[in-house]
């Protein structure tokens, strides 16, 4: 924003058009710079801000983009009051209230495109500049991807040219000159911000504000039929795993979540914890074979229970969270999960649960609602007359079921529609069709109608095919749910209908496809390989973004101390640290600006050299004399002789103070020269006057 934003002028109705950056006066292109830039840094906020902000906002910022082009005068303080007004009341009437992040970020938009009205002045610029950088900061109380952070350098970089072209004097100064001074300078202050980031104590998680629109997850402590199949159309990341040697068969990954046990008809819930413990492995839990160690990063979750590989016998230490089980092999937080997370893990696929379990225990296991699900009723009844049914085992039982499943053709869908009150009868005697929580509850309804105590487990199974820069990925659309019964001496015993139907789900982790856009499904039947390829390269860089960023804990710090030799750092140490790197910094600056202050600026450098060979051959010049006076002088002492002499001190004019931007630094070939035709000069009078 230049000084000249005070006193406007007149334009020729040819400037209203737009003719392009070089053919627009200087106060008019570095406001339409400003307003763009500013509408760079409000494009991220539209997803979570009112309707009637956003367009607001963007009549805001056009209309002040016209004004500039044809430089008219800027409205009246009263109406931008009431504009003020206007939008206060709409803020109260979207949110009801004024107070909070998302009515201070609405108003903080329509703040700062109001504000571009007011560019009488510089310190209005000022203004502007700090409600920029302000809103830069409120992106990452939303999100703090590296698509946000890319976005948000883009927006630093932009307000700190618009405050490097306030600061520059009158002219006409390129964009790219101060986009580049203002590079190197955010550059040199690189460091520093590095160095903070590295060794300024953590009294907390580093990212913990953004609690609510982070969080997403394909877990939940309920489930009706269909709500899984639901999450399965979401392909972002759940969770990765870094396996020490070599991770488990496809076959075997079942992450365990919320374990539900209560049916009113239509909805699962999982029973209220009765048995805490902190770290203990259940009682009734024995593990057998190696164990499978990995890391695990698990993504942002609403609910407590952590999706561990079954099963683990002991609670995975994690920062800031304590993490308890309750009796059986489900763990869980002390409250939600609204940070990415990442701990590890020590797994054991084969093991026996509720071997011990008594009858009392199990009641809850087999509990019905009444009036619901008669066929289902009357079907299990009919066969619990016949004699292969009437005294068969679980496990017996159990088979039974899944071949029925194998031979009547039921069939595996993500679209299997909406089921109604007797969700359980249609599946079984009308569709026969659905997704993996149609399988599982009623395999587990039907098992409960016997007698056998059931339930349903819900989580992730397997991951994607090949690992991404080492980790395997599991994706919402791996979320499952599949059904338990209890055994006697063999405890828990896990039961996958989906197995039935679809058994490469399972074996392979193929899982259903959802339906694609037009340009996702252009791509896919082009080029499946490169938009594999392209999403793995994309989800490595997220991946080093949340470990090396977003994850830089105090753990990790410690780590990073014990790098610089200090074996037990504390808050002392970090503190002395970190005093010590900044006096350093400090002290550099103050020796490179000593430095700077007593080096000879190359232009005047330049203008001396050029001095001395006028003096040469009698020309006087003095530092305040302009290349165009000397130039007049040349040909008035010398006349067509000094014309070359006089023609290079035009072209220093021209570059120094022509209408074009001046160069960073002079052109050395223009001193060479001018040395050469004032040498030449010198010569051509130094002779005889016969033999000019």
């Amino acid at each position: 924003m230049s000084p000249s934003l005070a006193a406007p002028r007149l334009l020729a109705p040819s400037l209203l058009r737009w003719a392009g950056w070089r053919h627009l006066p200087r106060d008019a292109r570095d406001t339409i710079f400003l307003l763009f830039v500013i509408g760079w840094t409000v494009l991220p906020h539209v997803s979570h801000l009112p309707v009637w902000c956003s367009l607001l906002t963007l009549v805001v910022l056009l209309w002040r983009a016209q004004l500039a082009l044809g430089n008219a005068p800027l409205p009246s303080r009263w109406w931008l009051a009431g504009v003020l007004l206007v939008t206060a009341a709409l803020t109260l009437y979207t949110h009801q209230t004024l107070l909070g992040k998302e009515p201070g970020v609405t108003m903080a938009v329509v703040l700062m495109g109001l504000k571009t009205l007011e560019l009488r002045a510089r310190r209005d610029a000022f203004v502007v500049f700090f409600l920029g950088f302000f809103l830069i900061l409120t992106h990452f109380l939303y999100s703090q991807s590296m698509l946000v952070a890319l976005a948000m350098v883009v927006s630093v970089w932009g307000l700190l040219t618009a405050l490097v072209l306030a600061h520059m004097p009158v002219g006409q100064p390129s964009l790219a000159q101060a986009a580049r001074l203002s590079a190197r300078t955010a550059l040199f202050g690189a460091p520093i911000m590095v160095l903070l980031f590295v060794l300024f104590p953590r009294v907390g998680p580093l990212w913990g504000v953004p609690q609510d629109s982070a969080a997403k997850t394909g877990l939940s402590n309920t489930m009706r039929m269909g709500s899984v199949a639901e999450l399965a159309q979401d392909d972002s990341v759940a969770m990765r795993l870094r396996f020490e040697g070599e991770p488990p068969a496809p076959g075997a990954m079942y992450f365990r979540g919320p374990v539900l046990t209560r049916f009113d008809g239509t909805e699962w819930r999982a029973t209220p914890p009765r048995v805490v413990a902190t770290t203990a492995a259940p009682a009734d839990l024995s593990v057998r074979g190696a164990p499978v160690r990995y890391e695990m990063t698990l993504e942002p979750l609403r609910v407590s229970a952590l999706p561990l590989l079954d099963a683990t016998p002991a609670a995975p230490a994690i920062e800031g969270h304590e993490v308890r089980s309750f009796g059986g092999l489900e763990w869980r937080t002390e409250r939600g999960v609204f940070e990415r997370l990442r701990f590890n893990v020590v797994s054991y696929p084969d093991f026996v649960q509720g071997r011990a379990a008594s009858a009392a225990e199990l009641v809850e296991f087999t509990a019905l609602p009444a009036s619901f699900n008669p066929r289902t009723h009357a079907w299990a009844a009919a066969m619990k007359r016949e004699p292969a049914y009437a005294k068969a085992a679980p496990g017996a039982l159990a088979e039974a079921l899944m071949q029925h499943i194998r031979t009547e053709n039921f069939s595996y869908t993500l679209a299997p529609g909406e089921y109604g009150t007797d969700s359980v009868d249609e599946f079984w005697f009308d569709r026969r069709e659905g997704f993996c929580e149609h399988f599982a509850a009623a395999f587990v309804v039907l098992m409960r109608e016997f007698g056998v105590p059931a339930r349903i487990v819900t989580g992730y199974q397997g991951t994607d095919a090949a690992p991404v820069d080492g980790y395997h990925i599991v994706r919402q659309s791996a979320a499952h749910a599949w059904a338990e019964y209890w055994a006697p001496g063999r405890g828990w015993v896990r039961a996958d209908p989906t197995a039935a139907v679809a058994p490469e789900r399972i074996s392979r982790s193929s899982r259903l496809t959802p339906s694609t856009s037009l340009v996702e499904g252009a791509l896919r039947s082009v080029s499946p390989e490169f938009l594999a390829r392209w999403r793995g390269t994309w989800e490595a860089m997220n991946n080093r973004w949340n470990q090396w960023v977003l994850n830089y804990s105090r753990g990790t710090q410690v780590d990073v101390m014990r790098w610089f030799g200090i074996s037990a750092p504390n808050w002392e140490d970090m503190a002395l640290l970190l005093i010590g790197a900044l006096s350093t910094l400090a002290l550099a600056g103050a020796v490179w600006a000593w430095w700077d202050r007593h080096r000879v600026d190359p232009w005047v450098r330049q203008a001396e050299h050029l001095r001395v060979a006028l003096r040469a051959i009698g020309v006087d010049a003095a530092p305040h004399d302009a290349p165009r006076a000397l130039a007049a002088r040349v040909r008035d002492r010398f006349g067509a002789q000094g014309d070359t002499v006089a023609a290079l001190l035009d072209v220093l004019e021209r570059q120094r103070y022509g209408r074009a931007a001046a160069p960073p630094r002079p052109d050395a070939s223009l001193t060479r020269r001018f040395q050469a035709g004032t040498r030449a000069l010198r010569g051509a009078l130094a002779q005889p006057l016969g033999a000019r």
